[in-house]
């Protein structure tokens, strides 16, 4: 078993990647805005995720945080012109986190 498998926030830490706007730096406080995430993430395998994060326009009156996320091939996506960049994140956080329950009282997950 791997560590991803014992901590539900395993697979988030190992597949979130920051697309544009981001640097290396905001790891930590993107990790931690989007950690309620994580559990919802668990019903899929480790190499069905895939987690994207970027940030656009942040000099200009359109900021936009994208939230986007990828289990088993299929596409969510959430967004955010919050101009305080943690609301943003939480706002998308909670809309991806409704689509992903939603999704799962229609379509049973395989379990691990």
């Amino acid at each position: 078993m791997s560590g991803t498998e014992n901590n539900p926030t395993g697979t988030l830490d190992e597949r979130l990647r920051l697309g544009a706007g981001f640097a290396p730096a905001d790891r930590p406080r993107i990790r931690g805005a989007l950690c309620a995430l994580a559990p919802h993430l668990s019903g899929w395998e480790h190499d069905q995720v895939d987690v994207e994060v970027s940030l656009k326009d942040t000099e200009g009156p359109d900021q936009k945080v994208t939230l986007q996320v990828w289990l088993a091939g299929r596409a969510h996506f959430a967004t955010s012109h919050e101009r305080d960049l943690d609301h943003a994140l939480a706002e998308v956080r909670r809309d991806l986190i409704r689509q992903i329950e939603d999704r799962s009282r229609r379509e049973p997950r395989k379990r691990r």
